[in-house]
């Protein structure tokens, strides 16, 4: 491959979950919410350069900033770990959530660009696997608690 052909390196997923875009809206944005379904705690401000901070796991935090807020269609921000150990830092890659109203429920459309590599990319891959079904569980229900707060190897 050529040296100057660069390859974005990205996370998606689409699904279909049982609930409104309003439901699904507010357990992306709302801090009480969105802890339902990742997390242990979340400092969320869902406006266009507002601070997102949830601390995903014990001492694993997950930061950025709000880029595009469009309730209940569309939420972009940034992401990264504040820990100093991970190749994606704070702000550095982005999350996008669409939402479509289909019926009775939600086509949520995901994607997590700007990764560095595939080796983030798959990483990232298994742990949003983990928590969008978590949040499909969160938007009729309870999800219950996650497993790997406990200490499940993630």
């Amino acid at each position: 491959m050529d040296a100057d052909v660069m390859v974005e390196t990205k996370v998606e997923r689409e699904l279909m979950i049982a609930a409104r875009p309003d439901t699904v809206w507010s357990l992306l944005t709302d801090p009480r919410e969105a802890v339902r379904w990742m997390g242990v705690s979340a400092q969320l401000d869902a406006r266009p350069g507002g601070a997102y901070r949830v601390e995903v796991l014990p001492g694993a935090v997950a930061s950025g900033y709000f880029v595009e807020v469009d309730p209940p269609r569309r939420l972009v921000y940034t992401w990264g770990w504040e820990s100093g150990k991970s190749a994606v830092p704070p702000g550095s890659s982005t999350i996008v959530f669409e939402l479509e109203p289909r019926g009775a429920g939600t086509l949520l459309r995901f994607t997590h660009r700007d990764l560095p590599s595939a080796e983030a990319a798959a990483k990232h891959a298994h742990g949003w696997q983990h928590y969008l079904d978590r949040l499909v569980a969160a938007s009729s229900g309870d999800a219950g608690a996650d497993p790997w707060v406990k200490g499940h190897d993630c």
